[in-house]
């Protein structure tokens, strides 16, 4: 036992007598040097992949091409893309049906945009950036219904109101509305739907991504009436989708938290998402 010992302890005195030699020294790299374009680890070197689902629809991307930057998550990707140092000629797109983007696997993308709602499940087998989005309540009335111009939530006390059970949106119904009479509360939401059809509500409250597909789809002569911003519980977010494991992450984090700190997240929401999209805000 006594040789080790004493073999250690001549190393020992060896480090300590040894010159310090300052240019062997590497620090660790700092989160922005290891953001920095060319150290991103990506699909196509020199090239941000993004994927979404075709067709894309609106109002989160315009003309089913989500390269023209418009529509509220083109429009957030290209900002994410400039936040990593990437200009337009830089991103590239591909085409990823939406259950494919969140399910275990390779991915044949940098990130992927596509109203992806981040969830425990979802997380044991993708990774997600922070949130972008915080999804919204809409109210949706028949065009020409007593309710359809309402600008305020107090105009909507006295409307019989459908919504699905066990839903965001029903507790905002309760909480936020607050209506004179108790909601038609429904399983499904295809039962909210026809209930809005069948003229046996006034309006509906689904969530905004949902509101859209409604107006667009489901209802004839539909039109949201307004989103408003829940209270209480855990607000459900979008979130860009990665490979599980995904060295990305922490610079995309880093990305959405620059244009949430700069406000530019709040401008493009309000661009594509508000008054524009039909959409005003129900305060």
């Amino acid at each position: 036992m006594a040789r080790p010992l004493m073999l250690l302890a001549l190393a020992v005195a060896l480090v300590g007598c040894a010159p310090v030699d300052d240019t062997a020294t590497t620090a660790a790299p700092t989160t922005s040097t290891a953001c920095a374009k060319e150290q991103l680890a990506l699909i196509t070197p020199g090239k941000l992949t993004i994927g979404t689902d075709k067709p894309a629809f609106e109002p989160w991307f315009k003309d089913d091409d989500p390269s023209n930057g418009q529509g509220f998550e083109s429009a957030v990707a290209f900002a994410v893309a400039g936040e990593l140092g990437f200009d337009r000629t830089e991103v590239q797109w591909n085409s990823v049906k939406f259950d494919s983007a969140f399910a275990p696997g390779e991915k044949q993308f940098d990130f992927d945009v596509n109203q992806v709602s981040i969830t425990p499940d979802r997380s044991k087998a993708v990774d997600f950036s922070k949130g972008y989005y915080t999804v919204k309540q809409a109210v949706v009335a028949a065009e020409g219904s007593k309710y359809a111009e309402a600008k305020s939530l107090a105009e909507l006390k006295d409307a019989k109101i459908g919504v699905q059970v066990g839903t965001t949106s029903l507790d905002a119904v309760k909480n936020v509305i607050e209506p004179a009479d108790d909601p038609n509360v429904y399983n499904d939401q295809i039962d909210v739907v026809n209930a809005l059809k069948n003229k046996q509500v006034d309006a509906v409250v689904v969530d905004l991504p949902t509101a859209f597909y409604v107006t667009a789809a489901q209802v004839e002569k539909s039109k949201i009436v307004g989103q408003f911003s829940s209270t209480g519980g855990t607000p459900e977010e979008f979130g860009l989708v990665m490979e599980k494991g995904s060295a990305l992450k922490p610079c995309v984090d880093k990305a959405v938290d620059a244009l949430k700190s700069k406000g530019e997240l709040a401008k493009i929401e309000q661009q594509w998402l508000g008054s524009a999209a039909g959409a005003p805000e129900l305060r």
